[in-house]
């Protein structure tokens, strides 16, 4: 199924998203009075990458700038907003629709914005070569129906709704994800003379087991570093603060469990290490909007279609 971007609302107070089922991709290229409110979200992920001009996107927060090289994600069923930035007169790059894989979100979790969404800021030149080619040939895999698929053509809406076109176009989206996150965690390393590894180890422990014990305490000792200096080299190499992190951690789990598997809530919340399945859903339901039932209903409803 095809399309052209010229069916899209440029303005609207409350736009419509494709179905949860669909993915859904598009080069944009949008003047400077365009703007999208979703007040209740999307029914699916909305990925943005800025290749030209700037533009604006918002989820309950304040507004975060989006240049060339910027990538950002909007979560399902999470008020956003987004739109040309009013100091400039175009914006431009590629939008996708589409349900994330489970990994996904805990590689992004470092790039949350306040109001829920995430922003990869400044991905190096480098790698943005090869993220334009990923959006082109994920365009194109998503325009795959019966024969091979199209050859690249980088014009209007692009939709899969299964078969191997929406695998392959998923495929190039994680490929997108893994350039954007890997290459500006790499360059921020390389950046910071100071950078201390014991910090990098700390995370690979608690990303090594989200739902574990973990305390300042125990994370210190690991690390072969007092408490308190471990909490405060934490604190200014990673801007915030290691418990912080842990919390971040079991809500990336807790998502990914919802996302796989039918465990009940209160299983969710025991492995994922939180102390009853009431702190579990406050939490789920701060972080990302909507309580983990409400958000898993509209994940599996998704995967149904």
């Amino acid at each position: 199924m095809t399309g052209t971007s010229a069916h899209l609302p440029e303005t609207a107070a409350d736009t419509p998203s494709p179905p949860a089922q669909l993915l859904v991709a598009s080069p944009f290229s949008q003047p400077a009075d365009y703007r999208v409110t979703r007040a209740a979200g999307a029914a699916n992920w909305l990925l943005m990458w800025t290749a030209e001009g700037r533009g604006q996107v918002r989820g309950s927060g304040p507004w975060v700038a989006q240049r060339p090289g910027d990538l950002a994600v909007l979560p399902a069923h999470r008020r956003h907003a987004y739109r040309t930035d009013p100091s400039v007169r175009s914006w431009g790059g590629w939008w996708v629709h589409f349900q994330p894989r489970a990994a996904w979100p805990a590689w992004l979790r470092d790039h949350g914005r306040d109001g829920g969404v995430y922003c990869v800021a400044g991905v190096p030149e480098a790698a943005r070569g090869r993220v334009d080619a990923a959006f082109r040939r994920l365009h194109a895999d998503a325009r795959w129906s019966e024969e091979a698929p199209p050859a690249q053509d980088p014009a209007g809406i692009a939709i899969a709704s299964a078969g191997p076109g929406r695998e392959l176009a998923l495929g190039a989206i994680e490929e997108v994800l893994l350039l954007a996150t890997g290459s500006t965690a790499a360059a921020g390393r390389a950046a910071s003379a100071s950078y201390d590894p014991r910090m990098g180890q700390a995370d690979a422990i608690i990303a090594a087991d989200p739902g574990g014990p973990h305390t300042v305490r125990s994370l210190a000792r690991q690390v072969a570093l007092s408490p308190s200096r471990f909490a405060h080299l934490y604190a200014e190499q990673t801007g915030r603060t290691p418990m912080q992190a842990v919390r971040a951690a079991r809500l990336g789990h807790a998502q990914q469990l919802l996302d796989a598997t039918d465990l009940d809530i209160a299983h969710v919340a025991r492995s994922s290490g939180f102390a009853s399945p009431f702190h579990f859903s406050r939490a789920f339901r701060e972080h990302f909007g909507v309580p983990p039932s409400v958000y898993r209903a509209g994940t599996s409803e998704g995967r149904r279609r």
